[in-house]
């Protein structure tokens, strides 16, 4: 029986993204000069106020405000009309030490036996449904807002773009579990002021359906079957949307965490990623088992993967690693079977995530905006700066999870 499936993406202009940009622009600071930091930290925005907190362990002293306006400057928020501006808003930092109860039970000796940061189950999800194994409706939601970011910096044929956004994608499956067409796209965008209410959501309304939705086509031919003239678009669907980002409504780290994953395909173990080194396994893990499913869909093992995987603080070894294939497995192997010979080739201790996916380099500000899966690895260059004029140029790989980089190893341990 046919069915809809729908998942959402929200903008790096959204509240809660700044928040997240900012914590993982901390994060990248931190490790272009330490390498071995321990950081979580936390980000609150709201109307003129940015409010920074969290623990950190590292050898570096940073200037905490001049990173988060930066963040700010580079997402858009320039203008004192938004309430929230980089160069006017208040910022208070609240970071301190590391607990020490915490990092004996990450640092040892011996690094390859250094322990989980975090008790937790993680998971990662792959499907063969598109062409980088991310559910189709999660794709196309974070393009939608990709491609109007771009219209809102182009400032020519769209002009009244503000940074804020959210979108929302409404997929048609058939019988056999494979998206027909687009049922509904849902799209709020935060707007400068309009003299008159009727003719702003005609004009955003046209501009987004006439503009915006060709572009897509355009750039992804591969959906463009998906797309009729039966389609129900929801644009600004309450109306005005002056009052947006930080001024009207606070932000906080850490609260879009199935954007940034698999939009509610596959499964969840609740922590969050941004603002966190990678000793805590809520990110690094998840990283890890995103890794390995979209190698093993990769491989031809199955159609669909979600893979589990769970530590104790301060424990090296997973307690346990699952996979489910929801019945697509194609090797004639039980999902049992298949998680042994998984735990044979993927070494799960954090030490070994670390080095596998280069995780302790500063790689984490692309992330924090418009997904963590099923982006483009690529290699780039970038330099840091300190308060003491200390400068650090370094090129890192981003997205390394998302290499297809084990296919052939999986392929021989499964005798493929």
């Amino acid at each position: 029986m046919s069915y809809l499936f729908t998942s959402e993406s929200v903008s790096e202009g959204h509240p809660d993204k700044i928040a997240d940009q900012i914590s993982d622009a901390l994060i990248d600071n931190f490790l272009a000069f330490d390498p071995e930091s321990k950081v979580a930290c936390e980000t609150l925005v709201t109307t003129g106020q940015v409010i920074l907190a969290g623990e950190v362990k590292s050898k570096t002293y940073l200037d905490v405000q001049q990173i988060a306006r930066d963040v700010i400057k580079k997402i858009g928020y320039t203008k004192s009309e938004y309430m929230f501006e980089a160069n006017s808003c208040g910022i208070l930092s609240a970071i301190h030490e590391q607990s020490q109860d915490i990092n004996q039970g990450v640092d040892r000796s011996s690094k390859e036996e250094q322990g989980a940061g975090d008790q937790g189950m993680m998971f990662g999800y792959a499907t063969n449904e598109t062409k980088d194994y991310m559910p189709l409706a999660l794709n196309l939601s974070h393009k939608l807002l990709q491609e109007l970011a771009v219209l809102r910096r182009e400032n020519d044929e769209i002009k009244y773009l503000r940074p804020d956004a959210k979108s929302q994608v409404t997929l048609e499956y058939d019988d056999h579990n494979k998206p027909v067409r687009i049922d509904a796209i849902v799209i709020s965008t935060q707007h400068d002021d309009f003299d008159e209410e009727a003719t702003m959501l005609a004009k955003i309304k046209s501009d987004l359906v006439g503009i915006l939705i060709p572009r897509i086509i355009k750039s992804n031919p591969q959906y463009a079957h998906l797309f009729n003239d039966q389609i129900e678009y929801h644009i600004n669907p309450t109306g005005k949307f002056v009052i947006g980002g930080p001024h009207g409504d606070t932000g906080l780290t850490g609260r879009k965490i199935i954007v940034d994953t698999y939009g509610g395909k596959g499964a969840h173990g609740g922590g969050a990623f941004s603002g966190k080194d990678p000793s805590k396994v809520d990110r690094s893990a998840a990283y890890a088992t995103r890794h390995i499913a979209k190698n093993l869909v990769a491989a031809g093992i199955a159609d669909e993967i979600l893979v589990q995987v769970s530590y104790a603080i301060g424990v090296a070894k997973p307690m346990g690693i699952y996979i489910n294939t929801y019945g697509t497995g194609k090797i004639g192997k039980t999902d049992g079977e298949i998680a042994k010979i998984v735990e044979s080739v993927f070494d799960m201790r954090p030490y070994f995530i670390e080095q596998r996916l280069k995780l302790r380099n500063p790689i984490y500000s692309e992330t924090a905006a418009y997904g963590h899966m099923g982006r483009t690895p690529e290699t780039v260059t970038k330099t840091f700066r300190t308060p003491n004029g200390e400068e650090k140029t370094v090129t890192v790989e981003l997205f390394t999870w998302e290499k297809l980089d084990y296919v052939d190893q999986v392929k021989a341990a499964f005798g493929l």
